[in-house]
């Protein structure tokens, strides 16, 4: 295993690196097949990636675990699209766990993906064995981790069902206030809300406040964002979701750039926050119980909840934290 570190090692030193023509090239690219990854957000993420492929992380990280065996088995991945490089965790988990990596790419993430791929590939040319990319379906292989909606993990559990495997569904992420958040803290919260476009399912599209909470202070410490009227693809969501709302004759306000309307649901449109006041924590908690399946990740500043970060922190998962709570170094290491 000590090589394939070696090489995450270097391609986190190399997405971290500044002033990097080859690495520009990529993003714009990127950027060109899918205006959602602005490169704004792509550098975000890659930076993110370079904060974690290092030699004390990743040590830190495998130290829980026992010495893998190269069982070599085969682990498809089918990876989702929504925010760059979002499969990047399962791909290296299949990695540093002794397998081979079949990877079935999101149309709207091939190229960072692909340049990922080729990276290690080339630095470590037994890595070209052990990691590969598909355009068909896979037919041959040993256990399976796929991302998609509820409609597609539907069909993935049925058409996977004999074989190990994990399949996630559509999550998002939750932030509680108590109503004493600073402006600052808010304007921490608006990263949560806004990085990625919402897209991702770490991304806070629902806020629990107390009654008492002025509702207008969420868009007033949004005001960061407003360059995102300058994005077409996100402003047509804006004023689609605005039209809809005005013509049911729906209550909500807006700032031009962000709808925030009161709802029960978790999952909100994009350019829409929802949001839910609560009369005192048991009865929030028991609300939050309710949503348990449909919650990823937890954001709150004064109120006490296990496994919360603060605010503008839902993107910057520790390499430790598993998405829906499955511990996928642990499935892949007993396959």
């Amino acid at each position: 295993m000590q090589h394939i570190k070696a090489s995450l090692i270097k391609l986190g030193n190399f997405l971290g690196s500044t002033n990097n023509a080859q690495l520009e090239q990529v993003i714009e690219r990127a950027y060109t097949e899918n205006k959602w990854f602005t490169p704004e957000f792509i550098r975000h993420n890659l930076n993110y990636w370079a904060g974690k492929l290092t030699y004390e992380t990743l040590n830190t990280w495998l130290n829980e675990y026992p010495e893998p065996a190269n069982k070599n088995k085969i682990v498809g991945i089918v990876m989702a699209g929504n925010i760059p490089l979002v499969g990047m965790h399962d791909m290296i988990s299949v990695l540093l766990s002794g397998h081979k990596a079949l990877i079935k790419t999101s149309s709207k993430d091939k190229v960072l993906v692909k340049f990922v791929v080729d990276f290690l590939g080339d630095d470590e040319p037994s890595l070209k064995q052990k990691i590969s990319i598909t355009d068909g379906f896979f037919t041959d292989v040993n256990a399976v981790i796929a991302t998609g909606s509820n409609n597609t993990a539907r069909y993935f559990d049925y058409y996977f069902k004999n074989i190990p495997h994990i399949i996630r569904k559509n999550r998002n992420g939750i932030a509680i206030l108590d109503g004493t958040e600073s402006n600052e803290q808010l304007q921490h919260l608006a990263r949560d809300v806004f990085l990625y476009f919402g897209l991702g399912c770490r991304n806070v599209s629902k806020l629990y406040m107390p009654q008492e909470m002025d509702e207008k202070r969420i868009l007033d410490n949004m005001e960061a964002f407003r360059y995102f009227t300058e994005h077409n693809k996100y402003m047509n969501n804006h004023l689609y979701n605005k039209a809809i709302l005005l013509m049911d004759q729906q209550a909500f306000l807006d700032n031009d750039f962000l709808i925030l309307r009161e709802h029960t649901d978790i999952a909100s449109p994009v350019a829409v926050l929802y949001y839910e006041r609560y009369h005192d924590e048991k009865s929030l908690f028991s609300q939050l119980e309710k949503h348990k399946d449909n919650i990823q990740c937890f954001a709150a500043e004064n109120i006490a909840i296990d496994n919360a970060v603060k605010f503008g922190e839902t993107q910057h998962p520790d390499i430790t934290t598993y998405a829906d709570d499955i511990d996928t170094m642990k499935f892949l290491l007993h396959l």
